[in-house]
């Protein structure tokens, strides 16, 4: 038996959460400590790290136990002088201090940096109950989601050129769980939990007091799960492209709740018409242009082990179906979704490149602009928040993949690590990664409550 004081939860579902209910919760409580000793006996990834990365991950039967596997990095925070340990020939210094779970970065054409500090907003029918507890028990625990949402958007300007961000101004305020952030045509695109805005932006100017207009409202309500909504434009701006994260692991809150959702949506910004991109992603976030065609990062599935499922980056292609929930990396079919597709299965296709199991893949970034050296001028950077379903801990690091003409090749390289201290506890956690103005990589750590900024040795 290992470490018996691994943090593990024991997944009951009670669909009301009503003051009757205290003393079956806390009976449940109660049950959740005398299983902490079968927990220590628990689930472990059997296969290396290596194996759920790259084109053809190694994907083993689903193991599927009583007790999912719960292995959360408790957030400790950065100490005094710490900080991430970078890549030879790399270095890393704190752009910017002091924020409120920083999460997604933007940088202006002046060189301004724009980030989105947010957090969860109230989705009080999400994951009800003892389920709901125990998630939100997770995530307060992880510094994933704690507290009230900042709700706004902070301009960082280095006035002096010294690589640390010397003003710092409200930028958009007033938001609702903000995230994504794009320029396109002189209008500034911001991507609310629940709509996309668009605010008209004047170069070097430090704050919008306008109310933004709505450009479509996303699919949001008291369950939105999968909260945070990214988005982009083309090269000529005619159109928008979104991210809508599912409502659910795999589909548990029923279908229903799923519609307009685990989509990427292609969004006219003049009229608010949209339709689905590309469908059966279930947590899609960071999104980038190479040589006109779109990437995104992808989270995967969990609760089936250690080993399944890999998070991914593919290409997104118009029309495509990439399997949630009724399958997974092409046509894996995942049993615990019921009533089974196999005509949605059959139109599965599987994504580029994996990312590696639980990894919470969410930042990426090309490398274009970089100058970082030789061994990142090609390629894209990808930023990873870090596992909770998986024995060992995985993620907590940012990574870089390089590319071959319109594929990713070759094993990921470690650019950022160390955010994980020698107890395993996490001093930060990566999101949005950004090229800055200068060819720096910069990194939102939203447990941190940094801005790190990477820069050539």
């Amino acid at each position: 038996m290992r470490n018996a004081t691994r943090s593990t939860a024991f997944w009951v579902r009670l669909d009301t959460t009503s003051t009757e209910d205290f003393m079956r919760v806390f009976k449940y409580a109660l049950l959740l400590t005398a299983v902490l000793s079968l927990a220590a006996c628990g689930e472990r990834a059997k296969l290396p790290f290596s194996a759920g990365v790259g084109p053809k991950p190694t994907l083993p039967a689903p193991n599927k136990t009583l007790i999912p596997t719960v292995n959360v990095a408790k957030a400790v925070h950065w100490k005094a002088g710490e900080k991430p340990t970078p890549a030879p020939g790399l270095a890393v210094a704190a752009f910017a201090e002091n924020l409120d779970h920083p999460r997604w970065l933007l940088v202006l054409p002046n060189g301004d940096v724009l980030v989105a500090e947010t957090n969860a907003p109230q989705k009080p029918d999400d994951s009800r109950g003892i389920t709901g507890f125990v998630e939100q028990t997770i995530m307060k625990t992880a510094g994933a989601e704690s507290g009230r949402s900042p709700n706004r958007i902070t301009l960082l300007r280095d006035t002096n050129g010294d690589g640390v961000a010397d003003q710092r101004d409200v930028f958009i305020s007033g938001l609702n769980s903000p995230f994504g952030m794009t320029l396109s045509g002189g209008v500034l695109y911001v991507a609310d939990t629940d709509a996309v805005l668009r605010f008209l932006y004047r170069d070097g100017e430090t704050s919008i007091a306008e109310k933004g207009k709505k450009v479509v409202d996303l699919p949001a309500g008291t369950i939105n799960h999968h909260w945070t909504k990214n988005v982009i434009a083309n090269a000529d701006g005619s159109k928008l492209y979104v991210t809508v994260g599912s409502n659910s692991n795999v589909g548990e809150n029923g279908i229903a709740a799923e519609e307009g959702r685990a989509d990427i949506w292609e969004v006219d910004p003049k009229t608010g018409a949209h339709r689905v991109f590309a469908s059966g992603t279930r947590n899609p976030n960071g999104m980038g242009w190479r040589n006109g065609v779109l990437w995104v990062a992808v989270n995967e599935r969990d609760e089936i082990g250690s080993d399944l499922v890999p998070d991914y980056m593919t290409s997104v292609k118009d029309g495509a179906f990439y399997g949630w929930p009724w399958s997974y990396y092409g046509q894996h079919i995942d049993e615990r979704v019921k009533p089974e597709r196999p005509d949605m299965v059959a139109k599965a296709i599987a994504p580029d490149y994996a990312l590696g199991t639980h990894t919470a893949s969410l930042g990426l970034a090309f490398s274009d602009g970089a100058k970082l050296g030789d061994d990142y001028a090609d390629g894209v950077f990808i930023g990873q928040h870090g596992s909770w379903n998986r024995d060992p801990r995985a993620g907590y690091k940012v990574i870089f993949i390089a590319f071959s003409g319109a594929q990713p090749k070759g094993e990921p390289k470690d650019v950022l690590t160390g955010f994980l201290n020698d107890q395993g506890e996490a001093r930060g956690r990566p999101v949005g990664v950004a090229i800055d103005k200068t060819g720096a990589l910069l990194v939102a750590d939203d447990v941190g409550n940094k801005v790190w900024r990477v820069t050539k040795r």
